[in-house]
């Protein structure tokens, strides 16, 4: 699943993950994040901290609350890059913060690829 409100990275990396063998769920705000991780209950959740109507930081901690799906693996990919909002991110649940403008896609399919097998 990819939460995030930027067209352009939606679209690039749906389609990357999608190439690479994955289905991929889209929510561009909060709100919607948290609907689909709780009906859909996806292997993995790519999550950007800047979100309209519920930021990410808010997601992280309403999945990581919730037994049904706090298991699942979260990357925060985001365009945030304060070490405090990373730490938060940490403190928050995140399994793995990526700073988008220093990573491609491949990164992010190693590090999914990495979280996925050890679950």
């Amino acid at each position: 699943m990819l939460a995030d409100n930027e067209p352009f990275i939606i679209h690039a990396y749906k389609s990357g993950l999608e190439e690479a063998g994955y289905i991929v769920a889209v929510a561009e705000d909060g709100d919607e994040a948290v609907r689909q991780i709780l009906a859909l209950h996806p292997d993995v959740v790519l999550l950007e901290l800047i979100l309209p109507k519920q930021d990410g930081f808010s997601v992280l901690k309403t999945v990581k609350a919730d037994p049904a799906v706090s298991a699942i693996p979260v990357i925060v990919l985001t365009s945030l890059s304060q070490d405090a909002d990373t730490a938060e991110a940490r403190n928050c649940g995140a399994a793995e913060v990526m700073l988008k403008s220093d990573v491609s896609l491949q990164d992010v399919l190693l590090v999914i690829e990495r979280l996925l097998s050890s679950n």
